[in-house]
């Protein structure tokens, strides 16, 4: 038998023409594209008629004429491998893909250059003449003549796979298949300048993968009725719970969200369809785990996202569908795992890592083992089949591809069972990521049709997780160095995981000194927790670019809260009060925070005790620091804002004091002591004026006044006159340095 099947691969690029009489053959042209567009029943029963159909095209410059179409049926194929070789084999070969059956081709008179045209044929399972349970190569063929030949030959060829299996077998293989629900980073960190906090998104492509017709809308709408187990990311659900309501796309006039509406009914879709089923929650934004386990475990911080990340990944999942979710599984990228990527994907919890059979291979078994593997240290890794999984990576918009996908997809879950029928294999499937909706379209056609078969029966990934492991099997996780190029190129590099770091650090700084911690720390911590994303992969620049987006964003917040600036102030006298003013533009409080001014010259001016400062969001306010001038002169002082825990926060503001001896209130007292100068002076020459009419009086009344005055003796006989010495008891006059000048013109300083 496998002399024979190897034939195929040797010759199978050869073209053979129709022989009437013993089928010798002769190369012939490529000249003819035949493409099987569909194949009903899939896996047909006993006293079905098989029905294929597909397209025609001359891709010659001569017409094609007495041309027929005609199925050809092929020996059963032995293993799983024989199945893929059919698939990529090219060319037409008599041993491999059996004669034409007769009385079941359809007649083409004429086929011109560069034409197309369909067919369709009908041939009874009993003409068939299946042998046995298995799988059969079926190929269509074009045959007809070209002017340079005169005989019929093969002029092009197709083929699909046709499974057969008379009765249900005894042991039905269990079989798992994942619904990923997952899609890339949508919301930004930013929101709106309100008490809202109106979401704001990087775009508005999500509307239309939720839209009717879109790729998550109809992975929710096929996966409803599928038995399927749905592995859901909760950033997607957070993001699209986030549409329900006001919301604004990024940019410097962003537009309004008007998708509402449609948010709203996909989140309803999805509640009803994944009533009934199991749910396993993804850590919340996905988190590449081979990129934190290559890159991040050097950054000491990294990997303290992931538990936090699977707690908000169950109460997200809880809240908007109202489902306890599965949160003991991870899933690497592709399924590809090393060493260090399980101690990394099982370090917050979950002990389930789901992997595919390209990392952990069997070579050595001639059957497909049992998904689940126990690894060491309580955890397990879930193997999901690679062939299964990778069914629907193509393009699969183009009916013909989705067409042998699905009929390949149901072949190998078949040539499982028939591996080793005593004994039953539970299998898993992990799809891509993020299906396109004609990927999925594929995929649930092929999980109806392989229900339909009976072959399989549907379990869940957590039944899956604790099937009993084939001893057999391998249980050896790979070496880091094993870990695919192509996959590693697209990992996070080291640098981004200390961004991260350090806009978490800043993000630990600033929200100590909020009143309301949690209006930050929510949207920044999901940011965070989606830069690390898988979703990332094939987009460096945008990663880098979000990455920037989130903590230049963080660092504008962080400036609203600043010292307002000063001009230069004059100190003009022993002692004064220095007002500094705190802004806040956030628009909730601060506090926690301390007011601490440094002086340049602390010998000449001492500036105060440090302040505890409080303020409400949109305010600023004033604190005063009662300063002590010592010497004459210019000193510089410096104010900043520190946290709790003495860091300092923001910006320092430095400004200019010139400290002198005359105050004003020293000005005053002057000015005090030259008008009571003035009134004295005014009250003696009231008094000698009036003495001296006195005087005048007694005269004329024959009196004598002695020659003195009533007030005594002027100044020379040391009387109180207008230039009598200073008392002991006066105040000592503040006249100041002979160096010191008028006050500047800077700011006036309250006293």
């Amino acid at each position: 038998m496998t002399l024979l099947t190897g034939v195929p691969l040797l010759i199978g690029t050869l073209q053979v023409p129709h022989a009437a009489a013993a089928g010798a053959a002769a190369p012939g042209p490529h000249a003819v594209s035949v493409t099987i567009n569909a194949m009903s029943p899939v896996a047909p029963g006993k006293g079905d008629t098989v029905t294929v159909s597909g397209t025609l095209t001359n891709d010659t410059r001569n017409a094609i004429t007495d041309a027929h179409v005609g199925l050809h049926r092929g020996a059963a194929l032995s293993d799983r491998s024989s199945i893929e070789a059919v698939t990529k084999r090219t060319g037409y070969l008599l041993g491999a893909d059996g004669k034409e059956i007769g009385n079941h081709t359809e007649k083409v008179d004429r086929l011109d250059p560069g034409t197309s045209r369909t067919f369709t044929l009908n041939v009874p399972v009993k003409d068939l003449d299946l042998s046995g349970d298995g799988v059969y190569p079926l190929g269509v063929t074009l045959s007809g003549r070209t002017p340079s030949s005169s005989y019929d030959q093969v002029l092009g060829i197709d083929r699909t796979l046709l499974p057969w299996q008379g009765s249900a077998p005894a042991k039905k293989t269990q079989l798992t298949y994942l619904w990923p629900l997952i899609s890339s980073t949508h919301l930004a960190a930013e929101t709106g300048a309100d008490t809202q906090q109106t979401p704001v998104f990087r775009d508005d492509k999500l509307a239309a993968e939720i839209a009717p017709g879109g790729r998550l809308q109809k992975m929710v709408e096929l996966g409803k009725n599928l038995p399927v187990t749905f592995v859901i990311d909760p950033d997607l659900l957070a993001t699209v719970e986030a549409m329900t309501k006001p919301y604004r796309v990024h940019g410097p006039d962003g537009p309004a969200g008007r998708n509402q509406a449609v948010a709203k009914q996909w989140l309803n879709d999805l509640e009803n369809a994944v009533t009934g089923h199991e749910v396993v929650a993804l850590p919340f934004g996905d988190p590449d785990l081979a990129s934190l386990a290559h890159h991040g475990k050097s950054v000491p911080s990294a990997l303290s996202h992931l538990g936090p990340a699977t707690e908000l990944a169950s109460k997200t999942v809880d809240t908007i569908l109202g489902v306890k979710p599965r949160t003991d599984f991870t899933w690497p990228v592709n399924g590809a795992v090393d060493s260090s990527i399980v101690d990394v994907a099982t370090s917050a919890g979950a002990h389930n890592v789901i992997t595919r059979g390209d990392s952990l291979r069997d070579n050595n078994l001639p059957y497909t083992p049992t998904a689940a593997r126990p690894i060491g240290g309580g955890n397990t890794a879930i193997v999901s089949d690679t062939r299964l999984s990778q069914a629907f990576e193509g393009d699969m918009s183009k009916s013909g591809n989705a067409s042998l996908a699905i009929q390949e997809f149901l072949a190998e879950a078949q040539m499982i069972g028939l591996e080793n029928p005593e004994q039953q294999r539970s299998v898993v499937v992990a799809p891509q990521r993020m299906p396109s909706a004609a990927q999925a379209q594929a995929m649930a056609g092929a999980l109806r049709n392989l229900e339909q078969a009976g072959w399989t029966q549907p379990t869940k990934l957590g039944d899956a997780a604790k099937a009993k492991p084939d001893p057999d099997a391998n249980r050896q996780i790979p070496s880091r160095s094993s870990y695919p190029s192509s996959l590693r190129r697209q990992e996070l590099p080291v640098d981004a995981f200390r961004q991260i770091e350090d806009t978490q650090t800043a993000l630990d700084d600033f929200q100590v000194v909020l009143a309301q911690p949690e209006r930050v720390v929510t949207p920044f911590g999901n940011a965070i927790m989606r830069a690390t994303s898988t979703s990332w992969r094939g987009d460096p620049k945008g990663a880098a670019a979000f990455r920037t987006s989130v903590r230049d964003y963080l660092d504008g917040l962080t400036k609203k809260v600043h010292l307002i600036r000063k001009s230069e102030a004059t100190l003009s006298g022993r002692s004064a009060t220095i007002p500094v003013t705190v802004q806040n533009n956030l628009l909730q409080g601060v506090q926690g925070l301390t007011l601490r001014l440094t002086s340049s010259q602390p010998n000449r001016l001492d500036v105060g005790k440090s302040q505890q400062i409080k303020v409400d969001g949109g305010h600023s306010q004033s604190f005063k620091f009662e300063t002590t001038a010592n010497a004459n002169g210019l000193a510089w002082v410096t104010a900043r804002l520190y946290t709790a825990d003495g860091k300092p926060y923001g910006a320092p503001m430095t400004f200019r004091v010139n400290v002198t001896e005359i105050t004003a209130t020293v000005m005053l007292v002057i000015a005090g002591g030259v008008l009571l100068l003035v009134l004295a002076g005014v009250r003696i020459y009231l008094q000698r004026k009036r003495a001296a009419a006195e005087g005048t009086g007694d005269e004329e009344n024959g009196e004598d006044s002695g020659g003195s005055t009533a007030e005594g003796k002027d100044d020379d006989n040391g009387g109180p006159g207008e230039d009598s010495p200073e008392q002991p008891s006066d105040p000592t006059s503040d006249t100041g340095s002979d160096k010191s000048g008028p006050s500047g013109s800077g700011e006036k300083v309250d006293r």
